[in-house]
């Protein structure tokens, strides 16, 4: 396979910062529809991003996990483009953390006497539940403790 071909641009980016820029053979994430993987000469593409992990195998082969809270996902021709609100790396992750905010989630929308937003909690419940997912991706590939 010609390298030029095997690889594609992929830029990762937040409203605080760019985490991610540059060549990758592979991009796994879960959009709206189910999972995805994204390879150089996939089909344009255009689609919401849940919370939860984007699994990048970098031009080296070398993988990095990346936490998003949701966003987009856009991919043209050799080029692949994540917007996303919030972007952490899995090695930055704090899981303690993550699993308080699912249990508060989880407590707030079982309370029926409370006076809750409803639609904030199942997001906040999604949110935690992504950087679960994220990181126990993370640590079945060895990239965090």
């Amino acid at each position: 396979m010609n390298p030029a071909t095997s690889t594609l641009q992929l830029n990762i980016v937040s409203a605080e910062a760019e985490i991610f820029t540059g060549k990758a053979q592979r991009v796994f994430a879960t959009g709206i529809m189910g999972e995805l993987e994204v390879t150089p000469g996939h089909a344009p593409l255009l689609t919401g991003l849940l919370p939860g992990p984007v699994r990048i195998k970098d031009a080296n082969a070398k993988e990095e996990i990346i936490y998003v809270t949701g966003g987009i996902l856009e991919v043209q021709p050799n080029i692949v483009t994540i917007l996303a609100d919030t972007v952490v790396r899995a090695r930055d992750l704090n899981e303690a953390e993550a699993v308080k905010a699912k249990q508060q989630a989880e407590r707030m929308l079982k309370d029926h006497k409370a006076d809750i937003d409803y639609a904030r909690a199942r997001a906040e419940l999604a949110r935690a539940a992504g950087l679960l997912r994220t990181l126990k991706e993370a640590k079945k590939k060895g990239k965090v403790k």
